[in-house]
């Protein structure tokens, strides 16, 4: 990673794929959506995201699928764009690393975004798309058995890093995800209590 980050600062590609990727994942679908729906403020129902599985909460499964799709290919566009436009791969990288950052903290939310899941699996597609599709396997497989978005996330993104780092060859990437899985882990600090204390919501579960 510490050669992607010499690239971004010097010169202003970098800070061009940095604004590029932060654009597209500030873009909030799940409010979108469901406004123009004529559905609620995503902000003031279930646990207040606005991503997807709030968007669940709603009872609108088409709404709660369109936002998951946009969340994920707004972090595909934003590193495939970059990738073709600004520099190759340290472009990719750095412009998944804005869009990550744009999903969780959007300027036109004051900084309240959400928590990162859908735009993480979109980025993964953009830089590596057979570790999406295990990715996506293993939030699944969590998912079925416990019924936790959030546990399944957790789980997911924990493993990502390694699998950049021990199946690819990919220590850039690699290093790349272990910082967003950590944003990740973070933006779930909350989740992670309610799952110690047995009292996280389950998905499909509304209120």
């Amino acid at each position: 990673m510490a050669d992607t980050l010499t690239w971004a600062l010097s010169g202003p590609q970098g800070a061009m794929a940095l604004v590029l990727g932060y654009l597209f994942g500030s873009i909030p679908f799940g409010i979108i959506l469901t406004r123009l729906s004529g559905g609620p403020d995503l902000r003031s129902i279930g646990s207040g995201n606005i991503g997807a599985t709030n968007v669940l909460r709603t009872g609108n499964k088409k709404l709660a699928a369109l936002t998951l799709v946009g969340d994920m290919l707004k972090g595909t566009a934003a590193v495939v764009l970059a990738g073709y436009l600004l520099g190759g791969r340290n472009a990719a990288l750095v412009a998944g690393l804005g869009a990550f950052v744009g999903h969780l903290f959007p300027v036109w939310l004051s900084f309240k975004g959400g928590k990162g899941v859908a735009t993480y699996l979109g980025i993964l597609i953009g830089l590596k798309w057979p570790i999406a599709v295990t990715f996506a396997a293993i939030w699944l497989s969590i998912a079925y058995l416990s019924r936790y978005s959030s546990l399944s996330a957790l789980v997911a993104t924990l493993l990502t890093p390694l699998l950049f780092w021990f199946w690819v060859r990919d220590p850039q990437a690699a290093a790349l995800m272990a910082i967003l899985t950590v944003l990740l882990w973070f933006m779930h600090r909350e989740n992670i209590a309610r799952l110690l204390a047995g009292s996280e919501g389950k998905i499909g579960q509304k209120g």
